[in-house]
């Protein structure tokens, strides 16, 4: 497990919480969690005082564990993530080895001679091992699962939980199904496991982010047995009455307490806008042509995915009877196919539209990725189409350069970072940044023009690699201290200052992480026109509070038409000031 432990630790482990909480979702699933270890109270989530029905709470539950394990910080918060994506890592890597034919014949070969008890021949053996490989990197090296992996939402834990969920699954439909001695046995018992492991996966899906965590693995297992032809043979393995009762033992009792404790404003929350109101209407603006996606995979599976088209024509999906008459060990290929289409057509369809949406469907991105290039690696000559395939490649990774290189110029309209463009440029990060693509684009030249790309892979994984050590690290640290330092140093100095009874309010966007740092309520007033007004009526609060600390950026103060013999102030970082208050009157 020593390549699993390098992916994941460059992926996610590296500097987990070498930088803050960044606004404004992240806070919102920290907090939530530390609100659970302070109030005892671990069915329903809050958020700065009030109830938080977003999302299930097992995201929060493993936040709340390392809490108390490791104490109250960024790493903790970011915990849940990088555990599931190095679970994913783990189970990608053996569900390959194990299953990771490039072509139906391999997969008949090696099961006759396991039958036999002879060991699976060399070239298929070593076939296995570059699919595992490969695919295992894939699926953690890329750009949207690093960064979501660093992430303390719950995202890259419902995409470990449900692509777990169906990697398990197809572990059990691809248990060899003849005995030592030829015959046809009954089910193994790992079998029988494999299964288990999908249901008790699915449910823990189903409590990080609610109906969708059965709802998609269903759709991919259905369709996918649809295909294949043995639809009634499978379910009756699954015994789905057991699987039920399994799935049914680790949800229901939240949702039912949760329930019991808040009734139809749960229901209405949960269900009705954060499920079916997604699903069907556009929510906070999130809204995309229907090429969206087409984009986001482009862009989020870089440059892996510049091979997905070369990868399924290399399956031949089109050819449904003869992908019948093939062992089930030899279909880990259409299943990857089939799951990347539901997933992707099923967020296409939906109204509300995020780039996040779409991580789902990366390790099955990964696994055709890994049948490809393994394929590619065993084969003496590549196709016409691999070979566009890999020139287009080189080109991307020349590309890759540029956009890195000339990155700080699209970085200049942020009023939250104006200083970030000349920092970057600064510490050499564009510079260094580009050079590493554009060198191991010169060398992907190279090895297409003297191996016919077959090695491009390696080419890929480094340039992943330095990407991630060489411009996405630094670049994450210099936005925190842009971005989000002048926070946690103006939530040092509320704790420090605050009197007794003295309201803290925020103007303008809020920021979530005061909360989280300061560990106190606070109000966010959004529009400046509203400050006078709130504040006059947080003035007359029973008991009086003896001033108001306010913070926001300089120009929301301006706005806020606050006259400077109004307040006093206390302190400031970055764009941001902290000010006092004193109890207003009308005039």
């Amino acid at each position: 497990m020593v390549w699993i432990g390098l992916a994941t630790g460059i992926a996610f482990w590296l500097h987990l919480g070498s930088i803050g909480l960044v606004d404004e979702t992240e806070p919102l699933f920290a907090e939530a969690a530390r609100q659970m270890t302070v109030t005892g109270d671990w069915v329903t989530p809050y958020f700065n005082g009030a109830t938080r029905f977003d999302k299930p709470p097992l995201v929060y539950w493993i936040m709340a564990f390392a809490y108390k394990v490791a104490g109250v910080h960024e790493w903790s918060a970011r915990f849940p993530s990088a555990l599931a994506g190095t679970f994913l890592a783990a189970i990608g890597f053996y569900t390959l080895r194990r299953f990771g034919f490039a072509r139906p014949a391999a997969a008949i070969e090696a099961r006759e001679a396991e039958a036999a008890e002879k060991p699976v021949p060399s070239q298929i053996d070593r076939q296995l091992w570059i699919a595992a490989l490969i695919g295992s990197a894939a699926m953690v090296l890329n750009p949207q699962t690093i960064v979501w992996g660093r992430t303390g939402v719950s995202d890259m834990l419902l995409n470990g939980c449900m692509s777990g969920s169906l990697l398990a699954f197809f572990c059990g439909y691809a248990q060899p199904d003849y005995s030592k001695e030829g015959i046809a046995s009954h089910r193994p018992k790992t079998q029988t496991l494999w299964y288990i492991a999908a249901f008790v996966l699915s449910a823990l899906a189903v409590l990080t982010k609610g109906p969708i965590g059965i709802v998609l693995p269903g759709m991919v297992v259905l369709t996918f047995l649809f295909y294949v032809g043995n639809l009634w043979t499978v379910l009756r393995e699954l015994k789905l009455i057991r699987g039920g009762l399994i799935f049914a033992a680790i949800t229901v009792p939240w949702y039912i307490l949760v329930t019991l404790a808040n009734g139809d404003a749960f229901i209405d929350s949960f269900f009705g806008y954060h499920n079916i109101e997604r699903f069907t209407q556009v929510v906070n603006r999130h809204s995309a042509p229907w090429y969206f996606y087409f984009l986001v995979v482009t862009a989020a599976f870089a440059p892996w995915s510049i091979h997905l088209p070369a990868a399924f024509a290399h399956l031949q999906f089109w050819k449904r009877s003869a992908w019948q008459q093939q062992p089930r060990s030899s279909h880990l290929g259409i299943f990857a196919l089939i799951w990347f289409a539901i997933v992707f057509v099923f967020f296409t369809i939906a109204v509300t539209k995020l780039p996040s949406y779409t991580i789902p469907l990366l390790p099955a991105s990964a696994i055709l990725i890994a049948l490809f290039w393994s394929d590619q690696m065993t084969r003496l000559r590549s196709n016409r189409f691999a070979k566009v395939s890999h020139i287009v490649n080189v080109a991307v990774l020349f590309l890759l350069g540029w956009a890195v290189y000339y990155s700080p110029n699209w970085l200049g309209d942020d009023p939250e970072l104006p200083n970030l463009p000349n920092a970057i440029r600064q510490a050499g990060i564009d510079v260094w940044g580009g050079l590493a693509w554009v060198a191991v684009a010169i060398v992907g030249l190279i090895l297409l023009l003297r191996c016919q790309g077959r090695w491009l892979w390696t080419v890929n994984l480094v340039g992943l690699v330095a990407f991630v050590l060489l411009t996405l690290m630094p670049a994450a640290m210099l936005m925190d201290i842009e971005r989000q330092l002048p926070l946690r140093q103006l939530s040092e100095t509320i704790v420090q200052v605050q009197q007794p009874n003295e309201p803290i309010v925020m103007i303008g966007f809020g920021k979530p992480s005061i909360v989280f740092y300061a560990a106190r309520q606070v109000k966010f007033i959004p529009d400046p026109d509203d400050v006078i007004g709130d504040l006059r009526d947080l003035s007359t609060a029973t008991p009086p509070p003896p001033s108001i600390l306010l913070l926001g950026r300089e120009v929301k103060i301006r706005e806020a038409r606050l006259r400077p013999r109004q307040y006093e102030p206390i302190a400031e970082s970055g764009i941001y000031r902290l000010i006092r208050v004193r109890v207003l009157v009308r005039e």
